[in-house]
């Protein structure tokens, strides 16, 4: 599973929101994360529709979240920026059926996302800014088989 580019800038972007005390300049924002700032816009944009930042134009003018860093988990984030957490081909697991060898593999995919909602609906911005993770992240990267690449 890859993590998109998009989906990493958005919460890097929104880690430095939650550290700021004031409105954070696209621009700073950019220049902060070392993210290519039309991308950024864009991202920004994405995020003022999906609730998790307000913008305010002018000299003092900006970005800030919208909710408190504790309230806004990794899965909201990706949810708005890259739509749902498992989808197989454009649809939700759920709603797949395969027939013959293939029969159960419906499951695996389903087990899948809640994998990733173990983790991702269970870990806040907040808790990430203070690196207070959660038992449910902490409890894979403990594990040092969790830091090894794998390859085919």
């Amino acid at each position: 599973m890859q993590i998109p580019a998009k989906a990493d800038y958005a919460i890097r972007a929104l880690l430095t929101l939650a550290a700021a005390d004031h409105s954070v300049s696209a621009e700073h924002l950019a220049e902060q994360q070392e993210i290519p700032a039309k991308f950024l816009g864009a991202i920004m944009s994405d995020l003022r529709r999906g609730g998790l930042v307000t913008s305010q134009r002018g000299p003092e003018g900006g970005f800030r979240l919208a909710k408190d860093p504790n309230e806004i988990t990794v899965a909201d984030v990706l949810r708005i920026v890259s739509g749902p957490l498992a989808g197989v081909r454009q649809q939700r697991p759920e709603t797949l059926n395969y027939e013959g060898e293939a029969e159960h593999l419906k499951e695996v995919w389903v087990a899948l996302r809640a994998t990733l909602r173990e983790v991702l609906e269970h870990v806040s911005l907040g808790q990430i800014l203070r690196g207070e993770l959660p038992p449910a992240i902490t409890r894979f990267t403990n594990d040092p088989d969790a830091w090894i690449t794998r390859n085919i």
